[in-house]
């Protein structure tokens, strides 16, 4: 297949692309910048000149695709709503040009918002969110798009990781804590990059329209967990911490 990745130079993106490419599919990815267009060029892609607000750039990517993965997003937390309204905008312009089609679709979504308290599952639809990727995707199965949902983990990780984890390391170097609040027992799931491309890459091949695919390896890793590991790292002690 030829198939136009969205967010193609990023942390994800550019494990996605290099799965794409493993298997035989050819990618055109969209680049926002010469330098993301001469690193898709040297990872064997090619380049779409654009952006996540270029709808019109967006368009015409999926409409020169068998298939599209979209795994950009703006994380602008100052901004959060607004992403999330940009992010819509951007999967109801790629729904357009393959309406009618039954060429996949595949959008990057997360697991927060869903069931507090149990397992959740990928029957689960998720709470309010100013991130509307999934309810935009879904929507346009009724269109005649193959969409589908991957649903990330909270920590992707793997080597060049700025995320969750990096974020704990870096406030325990700063503090001089390894910190969990309470006793520790909340849990967060994980999943390695390369597992996750490799999601990708079958929900894309096999995906059925208006599923929801949970990218998750390690399930219920308690925080208290994560603080004792950063800890006996940095060398630095290990405390609990009220939630007030």
């Amino acid at each position: 297949m030829r198939v136009f990745v969205t967010g193609a130079t990023g942390f994800i993106g550019s494990a996605i692309v290099q799965e794409l490419l493993g298997a035989g599919h050819q990618v055109l990815g969209l680049a926002r910048s010469e330098a993301a267009a001469q690193a898709l060029t040297a990872a064997g892609a090619e380049a779409h000149p654009g952006a996540l607000g270029d709808l019109d750039s967006l368009r015409r990517g999926a409409a020169a695709a068998d298939g599209v993965i979209h795994a950009a997003y703006g994380h602008d937390f100052s901004a959060y709503e607004a992403a999330g309204q940009a992010d819509k905008l951007a999967i109801e312009t790629l729904g357009s040009a393959l309406a009618s089609s039954g060429r996949p679709l595949v959008v990057t979504a997360g697991l927060a918002g869903l069931a507090l308290g149990r397992l959740g599952t990928e029957e689960d639809t998720p709470g309010p969110s100013p991130r509307l990727s999934e309810p935009a995707a879904l929507a346009l199965v009724a269109q005649g798009v193959r969409a589908s949902v991957v649903r990330l983990a909270p920590s992707v990780h793997d080597h060049g990781d700025y995320g969750f984890v990096p974020t704990l390391i870096n406030i325990a170097r700063q503090t001089g804590v390894a910190a969990y609040v309470g006793e520790g027992l909340n849990r967060w799931s994980a999943v390695h990059r390369l597992d996750a491309a490799h999601l990708f890459r079958l929900a894309l091949e096999h995906g059925v329209a208006g599923a929801r695919y949970h990218g998750v390896a390690d399930e219920g890793v308690r925080m208290r967990e994560l603080a004792a590991i950063i800890g006996r790292h940095l060398g630095v002690p290990v405390a609990s911490k009220s939630p007030a």
